[in-house]
């Protein structure tokens, strides 16, 4: 058979082609590093099923008591070596106003994971062709410092022997610490190196400050991370070096990001196409776009007269040899 053609009102004719499979011809691995719109249910079972393994991980390290107080010594003297042995007085400042200390202490518990999540579901709903590869710089920071727990145990000052810091969750008896109290059984104690906390505050950050419209907005973005800085020095959880690593495991996430998808998160487009079904149309499973021709012209309405008043002439199709 030939092609088949449709002659329209104004005597001109378009090839009505046959339905065509997907042509693109990109392999499984282009697909994967074309953002695309994300899946509801998909994203909440993956951001679950990771933090379950990443808190299974991270817990399962063995912990190395011995070795973890070992590394605190020698940072602590390194920090002292270098002048910068700040974390004990702001501990000791801060632990003197109850009030903020409190709030400290909360904010540490719960901040973590509410701004985090909150940021996640607002790139998902307005920036959904950024949300893979900026989900991807979460994840790969994490993955990273998985590691880092495991070759560098590190006791968290609040637990070193030979000094004065002061553990303000047991102090003030606050909720909400894996860290301390009854529920320090249930998480790794010397799993401070590197500082998640400001990995993931830098990351929700910088998000932030580089998507949002509203100037307080954006500076509400850079306030955070820094804010977490103080609350981790002051609560005795952190040195200020365990918040140099988690820069360092977020500067790899967003490496990673960059090599896979060719640009930096942030560069993306905000939103990506609806997904179409390849060969499939409005006439006869041909794509409009194929036909070439208006549907008007295709199908004209045999109840609307010309406006001599007679029918409207149908339209002749023909077939080439």
């Amino acid at each position: 058979m030939g092609d088949t053609t449709v002659t329209t009102l104004e005597g001109r004719e378009a090839a009505v082609l046959p339905p065509v499979a997907d042509g693109t011809g990109r392999g499984l691995l282009r697909r994967l590093r074309t953002p695309r719109r994300p899946r509801l249910w998909f994203e909440i079972l993956l951001i679950a099923v990771s933090y379950w393994t990443y808190s299974l991980i991270r817990n399962a390290v063995p912990e190395q008591k011995a070795e973890a107080l070992r590394n605190a010594d020698w940072l602590w003297k390194l920090e002292h070596h270098l002048g910068l042995a700040v974390e004990e007085s702001i501990n000791h400042t801060v632990n003197s106003v109850t009030w903020l200390i409190v709030g400290m202490n909360y904010y540490y518990a719960t901040l973590h994971f509410i701004i985090t999540l909150a940021v996640l579901v607002w790139l998902y709903r307005s920036h959904p062709g950024r949300y893979a590869a900026t989900r991807l710089v979460l994840f790969a920071t994490t993955g990273v410092a998985l590691i880092g727990y495991y070759l560098y145990p590190l006791a968290p000052p609040r637990l070193m022997t030979n000094t004065t810091f002061i553990d303000t969750v047991l102090v003030h008896d606050t909720w909400g610490s894996m860290a301390s109290g009854d529920l320090k059984n249930m998480s790794n104690q010397y799993a401070a190196m590197p500082s998640m906390h400001i990995g993931w505050s830098v990351w929700s950050g910088l998000t932030i400050f580089a998507l949002a419209r509203t100037p307080w907005v954006r500076i509400l973005g850079l306030l955070y991370p820094a804010a977490t800085l103080v609350v981790i020095v002051a609560t005795a959880n952190h040195f200020w070096l365990d918040a140099v690593g988690g820069l360092i495991c977020l500067a790899f996430g967003y490496t990673v990001a960059r090599l896979w998808y060719g640009a930096l998160p942030y560069s993306l487009p905000r939103t990506v196409p609806e997904p179409r079904t390849a060969g499939r149309g409005r006439a006869g499973g041909c794509p409009p776009a194929a036909a070439g021709v208006k549907e008007e012209h295709l199908m004209p309405d045999s109840n609307r007269p010309t406006e001599d008043g007679h029918p409207p002439a149908r339209p002749r199709t023909t077939t080439r040899p």
